[in-house]
């Protein structure tokens, strides 16, 4: 695929891909885990994962400045 996104969007798209697949992962699994296995399982496991996304894509795109901040304070830089 040839890229097509200027790169002053990529935080948001890396916060909406990131978002969505953690929250996708972690909905399905609660999901699962409280309903269990049945016939209505997809469509539990889209509502709670539509619910979720809305939290989480804002939430990394708050959080991530920080996360950077931190780890830049504590991880050591190879030189060169």
């Amino acid at each position: 695929m040839k890229p097509f996104l200027p790169g002053r969007y990529e935080a948001v798209a890396f916060g909406l891909l990131l978002s969505g697949t953690m929250s996708f992962i972690v909905s399905g699994l609660s999901t699962l885990l409280s309903s269990g296995v049945s016939a209505d399982l997809p469509l539990l496991w889209l509502r709670a994962w539509s619910a979720s996304w809305i939290v989480a894509f804002p939430t990394v795109l708050v959080v991530a400045p920080f996360v950077r901040r931190t780890l830049s304070r504590i991880v050591i830089r190879r030189e060169g």
